[in-house]
């Protein structure tokens, strides 16, 4: 039997992608906490807050989201993972009870890097809460939905960055699977192809 997943149990979703690039040439799109907002139907942008300018561990910003459902919020983010090529993490609303948490880290394979972007909901109060409490009973669908519209955003942003790195890029449809448990997990099975001349990056499965 699927054990069903609670909020108040942090679960997890993650993407992964490889890149024929190296973890240096990925990291100056991964590190601007605005790459998201040009390709997520949800989070809009950020901004630095406490004069901060750049990533760095403790810096402190703001993020803007939209769902048609519930409108426009903001939240107040921490960076708390920061490895120059390696890693970026950081957490939502309260550090001590965070409402969701999240990573990009890269990691050098054959052939380029590999990037996952993942995140965690809950266990801190969210705007998920609401809902959960009104409907108690379908708290498992409520929270499975949510991992998989995130999970659909950060695919949009791995598709997206492999544009921008290479836009001779072209993806086709993925097909998911998932690990039943408290930690959902979204793997990809894509498989993508750059037209190009190089020989290096011709062809470049997933994996």
């Amino acid at each position: 039997m699927t054990e069903q997943l609670r909020y108040a149990d942090g679960p997890t979703t993650e993407v992964s992608r490889v890149f024929a690039a190296s973890p240096g040439d990925l990291w100056v799109y991964v590190a601007d906490i605005n790459l998201p907002a040009r390709f997520s139907s949800e989070f809009q942008g950020a901004e630095w807050l406490d004069g901060a300018t750049e990533p760095a561990l403790g810096a402190r910003f703001r993020g803007t989201n939209e769902h048609p459902v519930v409108g426009r919020w903001q939240v107040e983010c921490t960076i708390v993972e920061y490895e120059p090529e390696q890693v970026i993490g950081w957490i939502v609303n309260d550090p001590a009870d965070p409402a969701a948490r999240w990573r990009f880290s890269l990691e050098p394979v054959d052939g380029g890097t590999r990037l996952t972007q993942w995140c965690q909901i809950g266990p801190g109060r969210s705007g998920l809460s609401p809902a959960i409490e009104r409907m108690p009973a379908r708290e498992h669908e409520i929270v499975e939905r949510r991992l998989g519209e995130h999970a659909a955003n950060m695919q949009k942003n791995l598709d997206g960055l492999a544009s921008l790195v290479d836009p001779s890029c072209r993806w086709w449809s993925h097909a998911h699977r998932f690990r039943n448990g408290l930690r959902l997990t979204l793997l990809p099975h894509a498989r993508w192809l750059c037209e190009s001349s190089s020989p290096s990056i011709a062809r470049v499965p997933l994996w």
